[in-house]
């Protein structure tokens, strides 16, 4: 198990550039099975999640080809459905959530795939059924193994169907999508997930050959088609990394320029930080963050108090909200955090009251912060990371209290984030990593 040690209280400056989306990575990734031509992605971040990906495909029998350190050429000429029995195939797919997404492309193209039950972050209960539900909807037959964890999906012949999703699930819409595209008739999703990152799933196998409207709302429409083609494609900035970076601006007091952001594709993102209190500048395709003594939180327009609270795309991805939370810590104000998605996302608050924070959680999904406006800085602790999100929070949180942090379990943040202590450290931080 890996810990950064990191030295609190420094000032960063400078600029840095955020890696490809994480999320549309391993969308776009599982897509590469649904043709047998070869498939360039450009942007691909240097993430423990995404080498894991390109591992499970490349042991699936996809030739992988390294062509610059961020482009690979992927080319599903000949996919080994035996690998599916093996005890490799069950110990990589359970260790990466991103990995169910491989059942829609494998449903359309060969009839059948199986998948243990993926891992990922331990954030609560996160549900299947919006993928398994659509899958069925498409004609497809399946079973889990509760003594084994693991599902078994069948479907020698899908048929396009209407459906209204249960829920506006991202990685659910992606799998039905790539199960439709090569489907019979015609597939009409409603209540889809609408994000940047499956917006550009579509985009690409709409260059592929697929035929898909209503792009960019919750109601797509797919016609099937008999076969798709390679292509190229760029993934876009990680969004997520974008508002982390906003966030340790504003807690260190640091003046950061964030590059190549992709403005028009952040959405509520930059206005959800304002009403933070953080100056956010909106230069060509880049954010400029100046060094704040202090920001305070706005209120609403009858003075009660500002609740900050994800929802599906447009609203403000739940990925964002840990960092948001640790900003106020620090912000003039008080304000209710609202996660609504995963009920144990923030349970990582008590390291921050540890720190100093003042913040009451009021339940497993709510937690209401009362700023200490730079006047008293958190104190440094000794700490380990629970997942993605909540890891580069508490990083944060470390690099702006006084005296030296320890961060356990960093493999966590390594899922996410692309060599970020050797990012930050070129900015002006202290962060040392040790095994």
């Amino acid at each position: 198990m890996g810990k950064f040690i990191i030295e609190g209280g420094r000032r960063l400056h400078g600029e840095i550039t955020p890696q490809g989306a994480k999320n549309e990575a391993l969308q776009i990734l599982c897509a590469t099975l649904l043709t047998a031509d070869p498939i360039t992605i450009h942007n691909l971040p240097r993430i423990k999640d995404v080498h894991l990906l390109i591992q499970l495909l490349e042991d699936l029998g996809v030739k992988v080809e390294k062509l610059e350190e961020t482009t690979y050429r992927f080319s599903a000429l000949h996919v080994d459905l035996d690998y599916f029995q093996t005890e490799a195939y069950i110990s990589q797919s359970a260790a990466l959530r991103g990995s169910v997404m491989i059942l829609g492309p494998l449903l359309a193209r060969f009839g059948r795939a199986v998948l243990p039950k993926p891992g990922g972050d331990k954030i609560g209960r996160r549900r299947l059924d919006t993928h398994f539900l659509g899958f069925q909807a498409l004609g497809a037959t399946f079973d889990f193994d509760h003594t084994e964890n693991f599902y078994r999906v069948n479907a020698s012949n899908l048929k396009g169907a209407y459906m209204l999703l249960d829920e506006a699930s991202v990685t659910g819409t992606a799998n039905v999508i790539m199960a439709s595209v090569l489907a019979n008739g015609t597939t009409t999703i409603y209540n889809a997930a609408c994000e940047p990152y499956i917006q550009q799933l579509c985009k690409m196998l709409v260059r592929m050959g697929a035929k898909i409207s209503g792009i960019g709302s919750n109601l797509l429409t797919i016609k099937g088609v008999g076969k798709l083609e390679g292509t190229d494609h760029t993934i876009l900035p990680d969004m997520i990394e974008v508002g982390s970076f906003v966030g340790l601006a504003a807690m260190t007091r640091s003046e950061l320029t964030i590059k190549n952001v992709a403005y028009d594709q952040l959405g509520i993102i930059p206005s959800s930080f304002k009403r933070l209190g953080i100056a956010i500048e909106h230069r060509g395709d880049d954010l400029y963050i100046a060094a704040q003594e202090h920001y305070a939180i706005e209120t609403f327009i009858d003075g009660a108090i500002m609740t900050i609270a994800d929802s599906p795309w447009p609203g403000l991805t739940p990925d964002l909200l840990s960092v948001m939370l640790v900003i106020a810590t620090q912000a003039k104000g008080s304000v209710l955090i609202h996660q609504k998605m995963f009920e144990s996302r923030l349970f990582f608050v008590d390291k921050l009251i540890d720190m100093g924070a003042q913040i009451i959680l009021c339940d497993p999904h709510r937690a209401t912060v009362i700023g200490l406006d730079h006047s008293i800085r958190l104190r440094a602790t000794t700490m380990s990371s629970p997942d993605i999100r909540a890891g580069v929070a508490l990083l944060i949180a470390a690099m702006s209290a006084e005296g030296t942090s320890t961060i356990y379990n960093i493999e966590q943040i390594d899922r996410g984030y692309e060599q970020i202590d050797l990012r930050l450290n070129q900015l002006g931080a202290s962060i040392r990593r040790e095994s």
